[in-house]
């Protein structure tokens, strides 16, 4: 924003540029908050807090404060992880590192006092970084190289600096040339080696990016500028060999992009280990439960291999750190730690004397340090008696996204211990990314960041929730237009199934019908085993689904959870159960009847919008309010009692049922019987099976479309079986549809052998080509296997095609 203004950030003072931020964060700051409530979280929003409040800001100088009596802080220059553009070392966590082209350089570096055949060859990825040479490197078991051990080697282009060439057995011989340049202020391996073996530090970068005086003439150029102008200089001078294509792991900064610098600074550190351990072992004792649990083995990885923090930030907007100097002495030595700035004055007159003066470090802390105390901050830490912290700490469960294991999840761990001794939450859900609909990460360079606020406006929260919701812990999931459509639609399914129900319940005053649904009760044996079969099968396979979708909700199994619902309500209560209700409501004539299909589908459809809640708020309130049995809002309501009665007898006896409905109509749709017509039946059985099935003669005449007045059940195959399509539903269930009820037979002869002579010409047409030599020997392989499995397929449907013109003929034969 500012340098759309014309303003860099180092034009304003501190002040001037946090007011601005402020005017910023006023403006857009309520952006996220918006779109989660728009989400439908229904968090208490008046506990809603900002990093940089009141409470927050004391809570986090108390921490740092505890910390540095401790001794866990401390103050060191150290190699950092620096970004250029923002003037600020961001943290290893912040660093992304990717794969990219670039070139190995490889340059000659004299041997001091040698012939001009005495040089040694590195190869390295940054030649700008020599001006920071302290030495070369190589195997001590490398024969090319044992003579120069101990001698001195001329760093290019510095008018004769000599380094040392030395032996390290880490230095890979295979790599490159297998002579390694050592510039410790300038790679994180060569700054751990220089310390071990106590050699100098030679920094050549400014903060900026820029080289520094050390480099001489290359001094003020910007560090990619000097790469190219060192190597063109030592291509004139002969000491570049060659530079080849090479894939590098470049590290950049999360926040901006642009290629960070290891840097030695002076900086704030956490000493992690000890906090680190108590971390492990909450996980070790059970105290806290990661999901899913193979994120386990990266918490404990990283905590085992953790290094310590660097929490100071070069940056003027955040918590300053609570450390004053005095005016006069040495930084790193004479410094005060204190809460505010009185306390650190009056510490600095008792040891100091009156006169002194103190100034507060510039620095602010790193984001993540406030954030990690985030679950007791909020709550009133430092001050345990705060009712907030009492009624609510430690909490149950924190639920984020897995890309912040570390930078949130294991410092929250690490600083509740320390600061409260208990773990923050018992458990860790840990929720998959948000990716566009080819998997790839949303950015503003792609162009593919969705917002939630476009996507509810096209397709509704619900729908939205849903989608998300389906997503398995820790795996990320690829939003597209096809899954939000689709649950889109089913929304507008649930909504209609309630429209239904509302429409066949009776009117709100009629009390003698709605004592009657109401009388009916589910949460016993005799009442559920009583109903007639569809009835009965519902409710158990509802009572079925509540037992199963709770358990599943209470090991955090959110995606099965909605998926088991889904099946439910679309394929069981709505495609049957709603439409075998049509038969009792509209064509039983009996009150009876009808009052136990309307309590059914009442009692089934509010444990439905119960179980849906969670995830799709608004459609299922919106519902559950209009239904009139509603007696308080649905968020509030009691969650479905478990454990109710199920007959599993009857749920087999209405699977039969439905193979059979589901047969009729698969026959119906191979004659292309019009939908409308109703066709003749019968229904062969044993006696016992004849006896639930012939029970439910109307819901199967309305399911299957048949005609009740031809639709009959014996227990051996009717007269015109022969002229009969015969249909086996299941073991001892059978049924025969009369074909000449179902088509015209010598229309259907017409329409089939037509269709069979032009299928014949398609396949004569593929064998042909398979049997030329020409297409076999040149034509490309996959364009040969096509064409077999298209003869295959037509071969296939000819056979059928032949079959069920024979039987059709044979019944033209039969019915002259």
């Amino acid at each position: 924003m500012l340098a759309s203004e014309g303003i860099k950030r180092t034009e304003l003072s501190r002040e001037e540029f946090r007011n601005r931020v402020w005017q910023w964060k006023e403006k857009y700051g309520g952006t996220i908050t918006n779109q989660i409530k728009r989400l439908g979280a229904s968090c208490d929003w008046t506990r809603e807090h900002f990093t940089l409040d009141g409470q927050l800001s004391r809570a986090v100088i108390e921490a740092f404060v505890r910390l540095h009596e401790k001794g866990l802080i401390y103050q060191g220059s150290y190699m950092v992880n620096w970004s250029p553009t923002l003037q600020t070392a961001v943290s290893d966590l912040e660093v992304e590192y990717s794969e990219e082209s670039g070139y190995l350089y490889y340059i000659k570096y004299r041997v001091a006092g040698g012939s001009r055949s005495d040089f040694l060859t590195v190869a390295t990825t940054r030649p700008e970084t020599l001006f920071g040479d302290v030495a070369l490197a190589v195997n001590p078991k490398d024969e090319r190289y044992s003579k120069y051990i101990g001698q001195m080697a001329i760093v290019p282009m510095t008018f004769g600096r000599h380094v040392p060439i030395i032996s390290d057995k880490h230095v890979d011989r295979e790599f490159g040339t297998g002579v390694l340049k050592i510039s410790p202020g300038h790679d994180h391996n060569d700054y751990l080696l220089a310390r071990k073996l106590g050699l100098p530090i030679l920094n050549v970068m400014n903060k900026d990016g820029t080289l520094n005086e050390v480099a001489g003439l290359y001094s003020g150029l910007d560090r990619f500028e000097a790469r190219k102008k060192l190597w063109a200089e030592l291509e004139e001078t002969g000491l570049a060999e060659k530079k080849e294509p090479h894939t590098l792991r470049v590290p950049r900064s999360q926040r901006g992009g642009e290629v960070i610098e290891p840097l030695v600074s002076k900086q704030w550190f956490v000493t992690m280990e000890p906090l680190a351990e108590k971390a492990l072992q909450a996980v070790e004792k059970g105290e806290l439960t990661i999901i899913p649990d193979r994120f386990e083995k990266i918490y404990n990885h990283w905590l085992s291999n953790i290094k310590d923090w660097c929490i100071s930030r070069q940056l003027w907007w955040g918590h300053q750190i609570p450390v004053w100097y005095i005016v006069g002495k040495d930084n790193e030595e004479e410094y005060i730690v204190a809460r505010n700035a009185d306390e650190a004055l009056e510490k600095a007159h008792e040891r100091y004397g009156k006169n002194v003066e103190i100034y507060q470090d510039p620095d602010v802390l790193d984001t993540w340090f406030s954030s990690a105390l985030w679950p007791f901050s909020t709550l009133g830490w430092p001050d345990l008696s705060a009712e907030d912290f009492k009624r609510f700490y430690p909490t149950t469960m924190l639920e984020t996204g897995h890309d912040i294991l570390f930078f949130w999840v294991a410092r929250m761990v690490m600083m509740g211990l320390e600061f409260t001794g208990t773990v923050p939450f018992s458990y860790v859900y840990l929720h998959g990314l948000i990716r566009d609909s080819q998997g790839r990460k949303m950015s503003k360079t792609l162009g593919n960041v969705i917002d939630p606020l476009d996507t509810i406006k096209d397709f509704g929260t619900d729908a939205l929730r849903f989608t998300l919701a389906l997503g398995t812990a820790g795996q990320d999931l690829n939003l597209s237009t096809e899954r939000l459509t689709s649950n889109k639609a089913f929304t507008n399914k649930l909504w209609n199934a309630g429209k239904f129900i509302l429409q066949n319940l009776p009117n709100q005053h009629e009390r003698p019908a709605w004592e009657n649904i109401l009388a009916y009760k589910f949460d016993r044996e005799d009442s559920v085993c009583n109903l007639p079969l569809p009835e009965c099968w519902v409710v158990s396979k509802l009572h079925a689904l509540i037992d199963s979708v709770t358990a599943s909700y209470d090991k955090f199994y959110f995606g099965e959870v909605g998926r088991e619902i889904y099946d439910f309500f679309w394929s069981d209560f709505a495609d049957w159960y709603i439409e075998a209700s049509k038969a009792r409501l509209y064509q039983s004539g009996d009150n009876t009847v009808a009052s136990t299909a309307q309590a059914v589908l009442l009692y089934t459809f509010e444990n439905i919008l119960k179980m849906l809640h969670p995830f799709m708020p608004f459609v299922t309130e919106e519902l559950w309010q209009a239904l009139p049995s509603c007696k308080e809002a649905l968020i509030v309501s009691p969650w479905p009692k478990t454990q109710l009665p199920s007959n599993t007898s009857l749920i087999k006896k209405f699977e039969n049922f439905q193979a059979l409905v589901r047969a009729i109509r698969n026959a119906r749709a191979e004659y292309s019987v019009e939908p409308a017509k109703r066709i003749s039946a019968s229904v062969v059985a044993s006696d016992e099976v004849i006896q639930y099935i012939s029970k439910e003669r109307d819901v199967l005449a309305l399911l299957s479309r048949l005609d009740t007045q031809n639709l009959h059940f014996t227990d051996i195959p009717p007269g015109d079986a022969d002229q009969s399509v015969h249909l086996v539903a299941g073991e001892g269930l059978e049924a025969y549809l009369p074909l000449a009820d179902m088509v015209d037979i010598s229309a259907e002869v017409q329409r089939l052998s037509n269709r069979l002579s032009k299928m014949q010409k398609e396949y004569d047409g593929f064998i042909a080509k398979l049997s030329s030599p020409n297409f076999v020997e040149k034509a490309p392989e996959d364009v040969v296997r096509g064409v077999r499995e298209k003869a295959a397929e037509a071969e296939e449907k000819i056979t059928l095609t032949k079959n069920r013109l024979e039987f059709l003929k044979s019944n033209v034969l039969v019915s002259r």
